[in-house]
């Protein structure tokens, strides 16, 4: 009788525990992360890849950045979990604004590591969070 009620509560004490992580945020509020933009032109002689980023709290800056060079900052998420930093990118005739790091898509993608880099080509943008595997997200156009 002792043994079942033993695995009885262990039993129920796991299920809480599932469902209390299932219900928790997918960030958790003062999370740090590292954003990084890099400059992955391989025929960028003279134009610069300039870049300009700002979130809702205010303006982080911009930078012009040669062939392998790169702009990033860190960030803490919000309590609201509203976090949204939004870049934007200039080379030669083109130009793209997008989402450098938005909590609700980010949270988990940029895990385990708490970092969010992009490697900037003449054919688009490419993701990663480990700066080994990188993944293409989207065009210029």
């Amino acid at each position: 009788m002792k043994i079942s009620t033993s695995i009885l509560l262990v039993f129920c004490l796991a299920v809480g525990i599932l469902f209390m992580s299932l219900s928790l945020p997918l960030h958790f509020p003062g999370t740090v992360y590292e954003v990084r933009v890099i400059n992955g032109f391989t025929n960028n002689s003279s134009l610069p890849l300039v870049i300009w980023c700002s979130s809702l709290d205010g303006d982080i800056g911009g930078r012009a950045l040669q062939a392998g060079e790169d702009f990033g900052w860190r960030l803490k998420t919000n309590i609201w979990g509203t976090t949204h930093f939004l870049c934007t990118m200039k080379w030669d005739d083109r130009r793209k604004r997008f989402d450098a790091f938005k909590v609700s898509r980010d949270s988990i993608r940029c895990a385990p590591l708490n970092k969010c880099s992009w490697l900037v080509r003449e054919d688009g943008f490419y993701f990663s969070n480990d700066e080994f595997i990188w993944k293409k997200d989207f065009s210029w156009s």
